[in-house]
């Protein structure tokens, strides 16, 4: 245990406290106060029933982050292939237990949390690609045989998540995976072969695979005002609300569209549209100014690494992060369907709040523990 928290290392608890990443604590303080006055004003001014929750689960998701901040990378070198292990475990669990929740099976009910199994495997996925490519030399990464393993440790938990189905966390799972191996430097040819392959399998999962509600969201959005008052009508109402706040939005708790109820699921994928209602587009601005450079404080913290596991887990966590933040705007202002993925700190949600944390607190044990040389094995 205390190899684990780095005890042995020439770095005392003092000293890594000092070259915590405080900037970035407070970037993302000002994204979770954001999400809570977002979840105060959704329920009508009141901190119940989503931000007093989400309050807490903030608390407990820094403290967390802090600790893996400590924990020494080559503990996080060693467990990233159990960690995947275990959250395959996780997936095939919930195909067999979890709890049904909008026609979908995402949720392993705990009691205390419902813990959605899929982002849990976002962060296992990118750990043990990370692993996986910090034991290969560049040569080795452009030879197709050294390429079939990561491919398979994508596929499989992207599957497991379709049959969920939740093909907006299985787009997202894939991408991020997708986008380290490119970040690892596996040749563009690869890249450009196997896009092919993706456009040319798209009739066939319409045709087999994707559920007839799948197909109606695409439908949508190729034409919402086909059906102003049904499939389109989310959308359409997530226009207009993003439309009627202007330069400086109606004022906090004035939004008309969330508070009459037109608005829907405004706490969870369509809080971005409440809070650029109230606040509008230089509200909207400064939120996405902020997720920016938190995304831009990883990037640096990866060029910092000294080590490729440190490197790529870095960038495959801002990689996974920057994938929520512009899939969930681009779907809420009608750039590309609905496909439920949240806001990151600032939709209502549990496990998906503490898994980004948790992905901070990699990334800032990244930092702290930069100069750490780990074996290539």
């Amino acid at each position: 245990m205390s190899q684990a928290f780095g005890m042995n290392s020439s770095q005392t608890v003092g000293q890594k406290l000092q070259q915590m990443n405080w900037g970035l604590v407070i970037l993302i303080s000002i994204v979770a106060c954001t999400g809570f006055t977002a979840l105060y004003s959704a329920a009508g001014g009141s901190f119940d029933p989503w931000a007093s929750k989400q309050m807490v689960r903030f608390g407990a998701g820094v403290a967390g982050m802090m600790i893996i901040a400590l924990i020494d990378i080559r503990f996080w070198h060693r467990i990233a292939y159990p960690a995947y292990g275990a959250g395959i475990i996780l997936l095939i669990i919930n195909e067999t237990m979890g709890r049904i929740g909008m026609g979908a099976q995402r949720w392993i009910d705990l009691g205390f949390i419902q813990l959605q199994p899929s982002e849990i495997m976002k962060l296992a996925l990118i750990m043990a690609l990370a692993r996986y490519f910090h034991a290969l030399n560049i040569e080795d990464i452009r030879k197709i045989r050294f390429l079939i393993l990561p491919a398979l440790m994508i596929l499989l938990p992207v599957g497991l998540v379709i049959l969920q189905p939740d093909l907006g966390t299985a787009m997202v799972t894939a991408l991020g995976g997708i986008g380290l191996c490119f970040v690892a430097g596996i040749p563009m040819w690869i890249f450009m072969a196997g896009g092919a392959l993706a456009a040319a399998a798209i009739p066939v999962l319409w045709m087999f695979v994707f559920h007839d509600y799948q197909k109606q969201r695409v439908m949508t959005f190729l034409n919402p005002e086909s059906d102003p008052l049904g499939s389109g009508y989310h959308i359409m109402q997530s226009k207009i609300a993003l439309g009627s706040g202007g330069i400086g939005g109606k004022g906090f708790l004035q939004g008309s569209q969330s508070h009459l109820d037109f608005l829907p699921e405004k706490q969870t994928d369509f809080i971005f549209t409440l809070f650029a209602e109230e606040w509008g587009l230089t509200g909207g601005l400064f939120l996405l100014t902020t997720l920016g450079l938190i995304m831009l404080y990883c990037g640096w913290v990866a060029f910092r690494c000294r080590q490729d596991f440190g490197r790529l887990l870095t960038f495959g966590l801002m990689i996974n992060f920057s994938l929520y933040i512009i899939i969930n705007i681009a779907m809420v202002t009608g750039l590309m369907p609905v496909v439920g993925v949240p806001l990151p700190m600032i939709s209502y949600g549990g496990t998906s709040m503490l898994a980004v944390l948790a992905g901070f607190g990699l990334v800032m044990s990244c930092n702290i523990h930069r100069d750490s040389k780990i074996a290539r094995s």
